[in-house]
């Protein structure tokens, strides 16, 4: 089993920072991804950004609306993915999840979900 614990969520103002980490443990033999999503009140879970093993080290995506004012990375050492939120908007505000593909000890691959973390933007 691999638990995945998340921090750093909090309410800040238009154009303040944050940043969210999320940690894994457990069963890991290695973590293929890594990604941070967002739900708001009554809208869909949105992928916001991940990043990958690549074949030249990591590779990474944002969804447009993040684009230039957040930044993902990892530590490989700790199976930590950190989320850094620069300039944030009010329509940033919603609950923030990490997730990770984990390859566990003994075969077996399987995603997992932190519990979320709420991120309000407001004056």
């Amino acid at each position: 089993q691999v638990q995945l614990v998340e921090s750093g969520g909090g309410l800040v103002q238009p154009g303040g920072s944050l940043r969210l980490s999320c940690a894994a443990s457990g069963n890991i033999f290695s973590v293929y991804a890594m990604g941070w999503y967002r739900q708001a009140p009554g809208k869909q879970r949105e992928l916001v950004a991940t990043i990958t093993r690549g074949t030249r080290g990591s590779d990474i995506a944002y969804v447009d609306s993040v684009k230039g004012r957040f930044t993902i990375s990892r530590a490989n050492a700790n199976n930590t993915v950190y989320l850094q939120m620069n300039s944030l908007k009010p329509e940033d505000t919603a609950v923030y999840y990490c997730n990770m593909g984990v390859h566990s000890y003994g075969g077996g691959s399987k995603d997992y979900w932190g519990q979320g973390t709420q991120v309000t933007v407001s004056s």
